[in-house]
This record gives structure tokens, C-alpha cells and sequence, in this order.
């Protein structure tokens, strides 16, 4: 039986394991208010956070942790210190434990940065 098609961010929350729904919410407000103009939507069946029509952020949840993604070299390189106490992958993969408070200004300045980011990456 094929798996049901999530349309929306709130479905996806919805969709989720209780103890992620929490830390999910938590951070989509935290990315909201760093990319205030940022629209939300579904891409590869988890939420992401779009500016000029391009992913700034991706949010999934899972059974312990959540993650964002991409995380780039340079994302990596600047916040280094910052993310020593995360997991991260080759893949671009940021994942935070569930067992954890949100690590709300880092999150945060990890959208804005993501944000610029991609504003350089669209000038060209």
C-alpha cells in the first residue's frame, strides 16, 4: 500500500512521533521569525523554507532527534565551535537529539545564515 501524500507543513507535524511534534514546532517559529519572508512548503516529503524560489532549509523530524538541512562547508566551518556537541553528516545532515532543550539561537542564526547563503548563491 503506498504511503500517503503529505500536503502541508502542519500534516507533516501531524504525521510525526509526540515527542518530536514539540521541538518541530518549536523550530519552525524560531526559522520563521529569523526568515520572516520565507514561504513553507513540502519538498521530498519534508517541510522546507523557500526564498526567490529556492530551499533556504529543510526540517524533518524523527524518533529521537530532528535535523535541518543543507548544511554547507561553510556553514560547517562557521559555526564549528557551535556544533561540536551535533551529529552531522557528509550528507549536509544537522541532527539534534530530542533529549535536548532547542538550541533556539543557534538555530536561528543558523536560518539567517543559510538565508545569505542562498541570496549569494541566486545573485551569482
Amino acid at each position: 500500500m503506498a504511503k500517503a501524500q503529505i500536503g502541508s507543513v502542519n500534516e507533516y507535524f501531524a504525521s510525526q512521533p509526540k515527542a518530536a511534534q514539540a521541538a518541530l514546532t518549536r523550530v519552525r517559529r524560531i526559522i520563521r521569525k529569523a526568515i520572516p519572508d520565507a514561504d513553507e512548503a513540502i519538498s521530498y516529503g519534508i517541510p522546507a523554507f523557500r526564498r526567490n524560489g529556492r530551499v533556504v532549509l529543510y526540517l524533518a523530524g524523527w524518533k529521537a532527534h530532528y535535523s535541518l538541512y543543507p548544511s554547507s562547508r561553510a556553514l560547517d566551518l562557521a559555526f564549528k565551535d557551535d556544533l561540536a556537541p551535533y551529529k552531522l553528516s557528509h550528507k549536509g545532515t544537522i541532527r539534534f537529539p530530542l533529549s535536548e532543550p532547542v538550541p533556539v539561537k543557534l538555530i536561528e542564526r543558523i536560518a539567517k545564515f543559510r538565508a545569505k547563503e542562498s541570496d549569494e548563491e541566486w545573485m551569482g
